[in-house]
Formats: C-alpha cells, sequence, structure tokens
C-alpha cells in the first residue's frame, strides 16, 4: 500500500473516497461545493494545509465537525478540528449534507451550554 494510500490522498481522477469515521463510499462530485467531508457524518480528513486543495498537510488525521458558522449571506460552514494535531478548518456545507447532523453540531451549544443551566432562573 503507497504512503497516499494509507493517509487517505485522493489523486485528482478519483470520484469517490470512503469516509475514515462512518465508512461510507462517498463521491467526490458534491452539490454546491467541493466535496471536502462525508455528506452523512460530515467528518473529514486532514488534507489541506494552506489552502483548499492543496493536499499539502503531513497530519492526515480525521477532522471532527465542531461548530456551525454563518457567513454573511447566510451560507453555513462547517468548523473541523483535526483528531490528530487540534488544527481547525472551515469548511462549505454542501447540498447534499445530512441536515439532522448539521442541526445537531449547530445546536450543540445550546444543548450542552458551558455553564449549569439553572443559573438562567437566577437573573
Amino acid at each position: 500500500m503507497s504512503r497516499e494510500q494509507r493517509r487517505g490522498v485522493r489523486r485528482e481522477k478519483e470520484r469517490s473516497f470512503r469516509c475514515g469515521h462512518c465508512r461510507l463510499d462517498v463521491p467526490s462530485d458534491a452539490f454546491g461545493t467541493a466535496r471536502n467531508h462525508c455528506p452523512n457524518c460530515l467528518w473529514s480528513r486532514h488534507l489541506d494545509d494552506d489552502r483548499p486543495g492543496d493536499c499539502a498537510a503531513e497530519c492526515g488525521s480525521l477532522m471532527e465537525p465542531i461548530a456551525i458558522t454563518v457567513r454573511g449571506a447566510g451560507e453555513w460552514i462547517l468548523v473541523h478540528r483535526c483528531t490528530g494535531c487540534d488544527e481547525l478548518h472551515l469548511n462549505r456545507t454542501a447540498g447534499d449534507d445530512n441536515p439532522l447532523i448539521l442541526l445537531r453540531v449547530a445546536v450543540r451549544p445550546l444543548a450542552q451550554p458551558p455553564f449549569p443551566i439553572e443559573r438562567i432562573g437566577n437573573l
């Protein structure tokens, strides 16, 4: 097995990849954006370093979707954290991303606040 295969690096001509988290075979084509994460579980792989698509990262670890941010025009952006080196990356959502998982990531701060929820009643 080549180094690129072990790290999960995609070649330009490859049309799909297997998700390292849920093991789904994912087509490289994405509705509305370049595919850089699994549409089922939203996990990604740390492949890019300085710019999207450069495949220059040495890490190659899985990247967990940890948050959602919203750009000015209302576009949802996934925030991924690398499980190997803790680097953060922003990735555009795609039209075929699992809406339930997107909502789960988006409401996580409300469902798990960083303070006891009972404090709100004392305000």
